[in-house]
C-alpha cells in the first residue's frame, strides 16, 4: 500500500478521514464554492472565451488535484495569470480551420498536462529554480498590471483592444468618446464596494465581535454580493437596452466529453508557450501549496505535485477548460475556513457542479463590468512594490533582471518577458561568479579559523600565502582565479608555499581542473610549492581519481591549521584552550 499511496496520496490521508475532518472540509467547500463561481466567470472572460469555460475547469482539476495532490489546502483552478497567459497565446495564434479558441484553449491545457506529467515523471522539477524571485515578482507584478488596465475598457463599455501596455492605452484613449456611462457608473461602483470590503468591512467586523471563518466567509463574499446586486438592477431597469453589456446565455449543464485539436501546425504553435504555462504554472502552485503546508508543519512533494498538477489540467482540457494551476487567493480561502484534506476540494467540485446545473440561467443579466471590477481588485493584490523596492535596495544587479522583465512583460509580450528575464538572470550570475571574491586569509590570534586579512586583524607569515576562492572553480572564473594567484605571487617574491583553501568551493569542473593543473606546474616552474586545504568531499572523489592529487607538487590537508603548522609553525599563534 505505501508504494501506491506515494503516487496516490489520496490513499494515505483517506485512511484517517473522520467527521470532524469531513465537517471541517464542508464548511470550507461551501465558502470557496461561493467565492469561486464568479471569480471563474471572471477569470474566463479575462482569457477571451466564453464564460461557462471558467466554470468547466472547476470541477475536475478539484477532483484531480485531491487524488493526486499533496498539499491538504491547495485549490486549483483558473487564475488571473495564467488566464491572462491564456489569451496572449490563443490571441496570438493562427488558428487552422475548423479551429475554434475554446478548442485551442483545450488543447493549450492537455499539452500543458503532458509537460507537467513528464516533468514530473522525470522529476525535472528544478527546472523552476532557472526563474529567479526577481524574475517572477517581476513577471507577476507587470502581469497584473497588463490585467487591470486589459479590464478597464469593460468599466468602461468600450471596444477591445488588445497588445502590449501602450496599445491598449492607446485603444482606450482612441475610443474614449464612445464611453458608456451607465458601464462606467455601474463598473466604478462596483469596484469601489469591491475594494472597500476587502479593507474597510473587516475593521467593521472585528468591532462587531466577528472574527475567524465567518468573517473570512463575509469578506470573500463581497463578490458575490455584487454580484447578485449589480444583476439584479441590470435585469430590473434592463441595462442591456441602455448599452451595459451582459454576460448573456450560459450553457446550462456540463459540455459533452470532447477530445483536444491534434492539427500539427497548433501543436507547434502551442508547444513553446504550453511550456512557459507549465513553469509559471508550477512556480506559483509550489510556492502556495509550501507556503500553507509550512503553517501546519505539512510536507509538499514538488515532484507529486508536478504529476497532480498535469492530471488537473488534463481534466481541465478534457472537460473544455482551460489551463489552471494552484491559486493563492481560494487556497488562502480554503485553508482559513479550516480545510483539513483535500477532500474539501472534492467537495468544492460538487458545489461548482451544482453551480453548472442549475444557476447559470440566473447569471443571464450579469454585467461584465461587474466582472472585470472582480478582476481588478484581485489582480491588484500581484502588483508587490514592496518587493520592488526591497530588492532595489537590496542588489542592483537582481533590479535590473526585474525591471528588464517588467518592460518586456509590458511593451512586448509574456514570453518575451519570461526569457527576457532569465537570459538576463543567467548572464548576471555567470558574471558574478566569473570574478568571485578572492581573499587573502590569516589567522585569528588564539584560534583556528582564518579570515581575510583586509576584514581582520589577523597573522601572517611570509613565507605561505593562503588564498580562498569564495565561489565553486567553473570554466568561467578559473582564468580568474589563475590571474590573481600569479598577481600575488609578483608581488610576495619570498613565497615557498600557495594554499588554495577550499571551503567555498562545491564544484570544480573539468576546465577548473586544468587550471589547477596549469597553477601547480607554473608555480611548480617558478619554485613554489602549490597546496589545497579542508577540500570538500564530494569535490576530492573527483579529483583524486583523475591524477591530479599525484601530480600536486605539495600536499592535500585537513585543515587550514593543520597545513599552517605544518609549513610554517612560527607564523601561528598558540592557540586557547576553553
Amino acid at each position: 500500500m505505501r508504494p501506491l499511496s506515494r503516487f496516490f496520496p489520496i490513499l494515505d490521508w483517506g485512511r484517517h478521514y473522520n467527521r470532524q475532518f469531513a465537517a471541517n472540509d464542508f464548511v470550507a467547500a461551501v465558502i470557496v464554492s461561493i467565492m469561486l463561481v464568479p471569480q471563474s466567470l471572471a477569470y474566463a472572460m479575462l482569457a477571451g472565451l466564453p464564460p461557462e469555460v471558467g466554470l468547466y475547469a472547476s470541477i475536475l482539476p478539484l477532483v484531480a488535484y485531491a487524488i493526486f495532490g499533496t498539499s491538504a489546502t491547495l485549490a486549483v483552478g483558473p487564475v488571473a495569470l495564467i488566464s491572462l497567459m491564456t489569451a496572449l497565446i490563443i490571441g496570438a495564434l493562427h488558428l487552422p480551420a475548423g479551429v475554434s479558441p475554446v478548442l485551442a484553449a483545450m488543447t493549450l491545457a492537455i499539452i500543458s498536462a503532458a509537460i507537467l506529467l513528464a516533468m514530473g515523471l522525470f522529476r525535472l522539477g528544478f527546472i523552476a529554480n532557472f526563474l529567479s524571485h526577481p524574475v517572477i515578482s517581476g513577471f507577476v507584478s507587470a502581469s497584473g498590471i497588463l490585467i487591470a488596465v486589459g479590464q478597464a475598457r469593460h468599466l468602461l463599455g468600450l471596444p477591445k483592444a488588445d497588445g502590449n501596455l501602450a496599445e491598449i492605452l492607446a485603444g482606450l484613449v482612441s475610443h474614449a468618446a464612445e464611453m458608456n456611462v451607465l458601464t462606467a457608473i455601474l463598473g466604478f461602483g462596483c469596484l469601489g464596494f469591491l475594494f472597500w470590503v476587502r479593507s474597510g468591512l473587516p475593521a467593521i467586523l472585528r468591532r462587531l465581535g466577528m472574527a475567524g471563518v465567518w468573517a473570512t466567509f463575509v469578506v470573500r463574499a463581497g463578490p458575490v454580493l455584487a454580484v447578485v446586486i449589480t444583476t439584479l438592477a441590470s435585469w430590473y431597469f434592463d441595462l442591456a437596452a441602455s448599452g451595459v453589456k451582459i454576460v448573456g446565455t450560459i450553457p446550462q449543464g456540463f459540455p459533452a466529453f470532447s477530445l483536444p485539436s491534434f492539427d500539427p501546425d497548433l501543436w507547434r504553435q502551442l508547444a513553446l508557450p504550453a511550456l512557459l504555462i507549465s513553469v509559471i504554472g508550477f512556480v506559483e502552485t509550489i510556492s502556495v501549496a509550501q507556503t500553507l503546508a509550512a503553517k501546519r508543519r505539512q510536507r509538499i512533494r514538488p515532484d507529486q505535485e508536478l504529476i497532480a498538477l498535469g492530471m488537473a489540467n488534463l481534466g481541465a482540457g478534457f472537460a473544455g477548460g482551460l489551463p489552471v494551476t494552484g491559486g493563492f487567493a481560494r487556497s488562502m480561502v480554503n485553508f482559513d475556513a479550516g480545510a483539513q484534506t483535500p477532500a474539501a476540494g472534492l467537495m468544492t467540485a460538487v458545489g461548482i457542479a451544482g453551480a453548472t446545473l442549475f444557476l447559470t440561467p440566473v447569471l443571464y443579466y450579469l454585467p461584465q463590468a461587474t466582472l472585470a471590477a472582480t478582476i481588478i481588485v484581485a489582480v491588484l493584490t500581484l502588483v508587490d512594490l514592496k518587493t520592488i523596492i526591497h530588492i532595489w535596495h537590496y542588489s542592483r544587479a537582481d533590479f535590473g533582471a526585474m525591471m528588464v522583465t517588467i518592460a518586456l512583460t509590458l511593451f512586448w509580450g509574456i514570453e518575451p518577458g519570461i526569457m527576457g528575464g532569465v537570459v538576463v538572470s543567467l548572464m548576471l550570475y555567470l558574471h558574478r561568479t566569473s570574478r568571485p571574491h578572492i581573499a587573502v586569509v590569516g589567522q585569528v590570534p588564539g584560534t583556528e579559523h582564518f579570515r581575510n586579512i583586509l576584514r581582520h586583524d589577523v597573522a601572517t607569515g611570509t613565507s605561505v600565502l593562503t588564498v580562498r576562492p569564495d565561489e565553486s572553480l567553473y570554466f568561467a572564473n578559473c582564468r580568474f582565479l589563475e590571474d590573481r594567484i600569479y598577481a600575488l605571487i609578483a608581488e610576495n617574491t619570498g613565497l615557498k608555499h600557495v594554499v588554495l583553501m577550499c571551503s567555498a568551493m562545491n564544484e570544480i569542473d573539468a576546465s577548473g581542473l586544468e587550471s589547477l593543473r596549469e597553477i601547480n606546474a607554473r608555480l611548480r616552474d617558478a619554485g613554489v610549492t602549490f597546496h589545497l586545504s579542508e577540500v570538500k568531499g564530494p569535490v576530492m572523489d573527483r579529483l583524486a581519481p583523475s591524477g591530479f592529487v599525484d601530480e600536486l607538487a605539495g600536499q592535500v590537508f585537513l585543515s587550514q591549521y593543520d597545513a599552517l603548522s605544518k609549513l610554517d609553525p612560527s607564523a601561528l599563534t598558540p592557540c586557547r584552550i576553553a
